[in-house]
């Protein structure tokens, strides 16, 4: 998949470390609302994520949060709490808490109309069409053209509900921007790059993607009934990059199959979780091992595996094409891309330190609100973002062998 030359941004000279940004320029006040008060909005001990961190350092004074929507009100005054007795007061001193979307959207008026929804609220909840999972297109009908910011996945809904709702946003002309952080690593960037100049086309993508089980302890996440299962939930990220360099996937070509709970090689020792309270069908596979066609010919494979033990994971990620063969490897926690060319056995190195895809996603998007769309790259748009979660659910009902469903998913148009 080859791009024109001004698709890929000049990002190896852009500084993505928060504290070595400018200190915001003056100006007017940038409203905002946010929807769920937790980790992933207002951080915690288990990871990087921290949406409104980053939107303080990008904004600055100008920061105003007019709302926080969540029905867990003693969270959200938790979270209010601790922001007022700290240097971003005047962001959050003026916040009003929300039970839903809904009462949120009749309080509005002219003057706390919001530049933006930023939305960390679980999936469940969103990009569907039925009343109190419809938060997007509430959005869309209510304040038209106002930019949000969605996590991923994008749902836990059908596909063909995901697919309207991107529709319906597209209509209505809302800027979205999808948290795909992994698109705006330095590394990838650089793989774009390359894979440009180079005029390459990308002819196999390969990611393995192998986690570290042993310290996970919350239930859902071993209840595909509740999280949809590791692909879904977790290699999510990785089935997106797939798309982001190998291009559109045929669906119908995907094929998987998987290591189940009950049978000999998937016997885990270092379980945290009792996984005996979880009725036997609702269990995660060990193992998920796909591999589909690219439109363009190209084959693509994923490797899902709960495996390891510790806390770090192995994630790697292969693309090749004509003589060139780009690695990235550890994107999470130490990023870094080994490149073989042409004329050379040997792999060039790219690390860049102190890189923040969060950030960088987080100001784009700001960036394009203020100054338009072309202002900075949004690099996963929500239609793009179906497109991905609707190859997780193919993998999914491919290795569960569930053909029919399957065949009806790859005739749905996104």
């Amino acid at each position: 998949m080859s791009e024109t030359k001004n698709t890929v941004p000049d990002f190896e000279h852009v500084e993505t470390a928060m504290y070595r940004q400018e200190p915001p320029e003056p100006g007017e006040d940038f409203l905002l609302a946010i929807v769920g008060a937790g980790n992933i909005n207002f951080g915690s001990d288990e990871g990087p994520w921290n949406h409104s961190f980053r939107l303080e350092h990008k904004l600055g004074p100008r920061l105003k949060v007019v709302a926080l929507i969540d029905p867990a009100k003693e969270r959200a005054e938790e979270v209010l709490e601790a922001k007022r007795k700290s240097f971003v007061v005047s962001a959050y001193k003026d916040t009003v808490i929300y039970a839903d979307i809904e009462d949120y959207l009749k309080a509005i008026t002219p003057e706390t109309r919001p530049h933006a929804i930023w939305v960390g609220s679980p999936p469940a909840f969103r990009g569907r069409l039925e009343k109190g999972r419809n938060l997007e297109v509430l959005v869309a009908d209510n304040l038209p053209k106002t930019a949000m910011f969605i996590e991923k996945p994008v749902t836990t809904g059908p596909v063909e509900e995901a697919a309207e709702v991107a529709h319906d946003i597209k209509k209505r002309g809302n800027l979205v921007s999808v948290g795909y952080m992994l698109r705006y690593l330095k590394v990838v960037q650089k793989m774009k790059q390359i894979i440009d100049e180079n005029n390459l086309v990308v002819t196999a993508v390969n990611g393995r993607y192998v986690m570290a089980y042993e310290y996970l302890s919350k239930s859902w996440w071993w209840n595909k009934k509740q999280s949809l299962g590791p692909v879904i939930e977790q290699a999510t990220h990785f089935c997106d990059l797939a798309r982001y360099f190998g291009g559109e996937v045929d669906l119908s070509t995907v094929f998987a199959h998987s290591l189940e709970h009950n049978e000999p090689a998937g016997k885990l020792h270092k379980l945290n979780v009792d996984e005996e309270a979880i009725p036997p069908e609702d269990r995660i596979p060990r193992v998920t091992s796909a591999t589909w066609k690219y439109e363009s010919g190209a084959v693509g494979s994923l490797m899902h595996c709960v495996a390891l033990h510790g806390q770090d994971f192995f994630t790697h990620l292969d693309v090749f094409a004509d003589g060139y063969y780009l690695r990235l490897v550890d994107p999470y926690h130490a990023p870094t891309l080994y490149v073989r060319r042409p004329g050379d056995d040997h792999e060039e190195t790219y690390r860049y330190s102190e890189d923040d895809p969060f950030f960088s996603e987080v100001s784009n998007l700001v960036d394009c609100i203020q100054h338009g769309p072309n202002a900075a790259p949004i690099l996963s748009t929500y239609e793009d973002a179906v497109k991905t979660y609707a190859l997780t659910w193919a993998i999914r009902l491919a290795s569960e062998k569930r053909v029919d469903e399957l065949a009806k998913l790859a005739k749905i148009q996104i």
